[in-house]
């Protein structure tokens, strides 16, 4: 098993609820923990059984660690990769991976000049149940993939209404929070994306600038077509994903969650049946057992630096639609990584 020593950057909830109990089920080094403010970094330190907490970047990026988990607030994402990269350590960066494609292409450059791993923290597309569903559509189950569907409405928990909800230039709202990781599955399928048209709206009963809610539709090569439906006010929904071809169609329930939990089903001319999903693991673990892989020099990110660039090209393009309510273009990781 290949294991890390680990700075985090940020004093985050999902370090605490998903990454850190993942780095120490795979047998991770949580070493430091940086936070800008010293007594955030001492209090997260001592809940969460961190030896290290610094409120000075530098000295976490000066210390023995081989690795940095980077999730601070969406706008700072890009800054602390670049400082990362120029001090040699490997970089995890939550998503979206940045605000802008300008930013995403700087990072994922600094971090290839640096000799440095870059990977987006997107859990889906490794999911067992994704990565069957994709085995699927490759092995020819339902013909020619015509349309998909996206069914991701959940209800923020109450602990997460913070700037999301409320600060839009630091990446609130949720398009870069939920839409993002659609497009990380979708591009995973589908391929290139290749235009948005979108809705966009506030729902909820609380005091938010951002939009919470969201209806997209996107055209993938192919002339693939995409539904998707992003919220964060809706309780009871569920979430699902659908793929429908010429020769039949995929219904996932409860695949497009942080938990390694879903049903596939397969419904074609000889009637419906559920598909078996193998190998049910954590997909946090799955994650960072493919970023120590590579870091190894033996495998490859679940989502990479251009990997992550290409979802948040959707995500700003379904954002742009909704603002502007016009068909806008999704730009290709291939013209921002030129």
């Amino acid at each position: 098993m290949n294991t890390l020593r680990w700075g985090l950057i940020g004093a985050s909830d999902i370090a605490a609820t998903r990454v850190i109990p993942a780095l120490r089920r795979l047998g991770h080094d949580v070493v430091t923990v940086f936070s800008s403010s010293g007594e955030r970094a001492k209090a997260y330190a001592a809940e969460n059984g961190i030896p290290g907490a610094v409120s000075a970047l530098d000295a976490l990026l000066e210390s023995d660690i081989d690795a940095v988990y980077i999730s601070t607030v969406n706008e700072l994402h890009h800054d602390r990769t670049l400082a990362a990269a120029a001090a040699g350590k490997h970089v995890l960066c939550e998503k979206p991976l940045a605000l802008t494609l300008d930013d995403a292409r700087s990072m994922v450059a600094a971090c290839d000049a640096a000799g440095v791993v870059l990977a987006a923290n997107h859990h889906l597309p490794g999911a067992a149940t994704h990565r069957e569903i994709r085995r699927l559509v490759e092995a020819g189950a339902i013909g020619r993939p015509l349309a998909a569907r996206v069914f991701h409405a959940v209800q923020l928990p109450e602990r997460l209404r913070g700037w999301r909800l409320t600060d839009s230039a630091r990446g609130g709202g949720v398009v870069l929070d939920i839409t993002c990781h659609d497009a990380s599955v979708l591009n995973a399928l589908l391929g290139t994306p290749l235009e948005a048209t979108a809705v966009a709206v506030s729902q909820g009963d609380w005091e938010g600038s951002a939009p919470d809610a969201v209806m997209s539709a996107i055209r993938y090569s192919g002339d693939v077509l995409v539904q998707t439906h992003d919220a964060f006010t809706v309780a009871h929904a569920g979430t699902g994903f659908e793929v429908h071809g010429t020769e039949g169609s995929i219904v996932a329930t409860d695949v497009m969650t942080q938990d390694p939990v879903g049903t596939v089903l397969l419904r074609d001319s000889a009637g419906t049946r559920e598909v078996p999903v193998e190998n049910r693991r954590d997909l946090y673990d799955t994650v960072l057992d493919a970023f120590a892989a590579t870091v190894a020099g033996e495998g490859t990110p679940a989502v990479d630096g251009v990997g992550g660039m290409r979802a948040l090209a959707v995500a700003l393009a379904v954002d742009e639609a909704a603002r502007s309510n016009r068909a806008v273009a999704v730009e290709s990781a291939q013209e921002s990584h030129a």
